[in-house]
């Protein structure tokens, strides 16, 4: 039975990856590790093909035919996840700048709410271990705050690469097109959450809650760079335009129910 799917996006990772990083999540059997290879470049793919051999049959890999950016990959990850029939999906940085056991936390603590959707965040509180360039912080907190304007919703940390849902009809349907965004889809993606779709109710902010990290470290080599922060805002003025068209679709009345998710077999190689 699979109960959770963690997708990790990867593009040209192959030098940083390391099967170790992720073994804390193979040791629940009702767990399954999707790695998404986003048409990378250079040796990737060899890389992850020994990394599930390593970890074994439930470190599965999907393989996109090209380079799609993050989103996509994400976005594809998932889909596969809900049609392995799992009861919660989420996805974690190939850096694994939060560490795979916060992963692992994160998911048991939406288990353990109400909530529909758990996003971790990097809150620099007493007792934890959060290593993040301040200029990079600073820059964060304007842009969380513009998304917060965005979304309608108090959120504190939008863009941190690790978040798990409960699998539903709604977030089928809050996949089933791709993101307008490049880098910033999650905010896409909660806004989705928050609208609906046709004939399925939005979420409220009582379904999404914030878990703060223990530690979370800047990785060397990160691919969103300080020069690319401007497309960051630019992002946010298509979300908000693309979201107010989602929206509009979502409140049309739906003739023959909700769209029903398909649930194939899953497979050793999603690709």
């Amino acid at each position: 039975m699979v109960e959770l799917v963690v997708v990790v996006p990867c593009f040209n990772e192959g030098r940083r990856l390391r099967a170790d990083g992720f073994r804390i999540l193979m040791e629940d059997a009702n767990t399954r590790l999707l790695f998404v290879d986003d048409g990378s470049k250079d040796d990737t793919r060899e890389v992850l093909e020994a990394i599930c051999a390593e970890l074994g049959p439930h470190a599965l890999r999907l393989d996109l035919p090209r380079n799609q950016g993050k989103a996509e990959a994400v976005r594809q990850g998932l889909l596969a996840g809900m049609r392995m029939g799992a009861q919660n999906v989420g996805f974690l940085d190939a850096d694994l700048a939060t560490p795979a056991q916060e992963m692992v936390r994160l998911v048991a603590t939406l288990r353990a709410s109400h909530a529909q959707a758990a996003f971790a965040a990097r809150v620099a509180l007493l007792g934890t271990n959060i290593e993040r360039h301040a200029f990079r912080h600073y820059l964060g907190r304007v842009f969380a705050t513009a998304a917060s304007l965005i979304l309608d919703l108090r959120v504190y940390d939008t863009q941190c690469g690790a978040k798990a849902f409960c699998a539903s009809s709604l977030l089928a349907a809050a996949l089933d097109e791709p993101f307008h965004a490049r880098w910033a889809f999650d905010v896409e993606l909660i806004g989705r959450l928050l609208a609906g779709a046709r004939g399925i109710p939005g979420l409220k902010a009582a379904d999404l809650l914030e878990m703060p990290l223990r530690t979370w470290s800047d990785i060397p080599d990160s691919k969103l760079r300080f020069v690319q922060f401007p497309r960051l805002g630019i992002e946010l003025i298509r979300i908000h335009f693309a979201l107010a068209q989602h929206a509009r679709r979502a409140s049309v009345p739906l003739e023959h129910g909700p769209r029903q998710l398909d649930r194939p077999n899953a497979r050793r190689d999603a690709a």
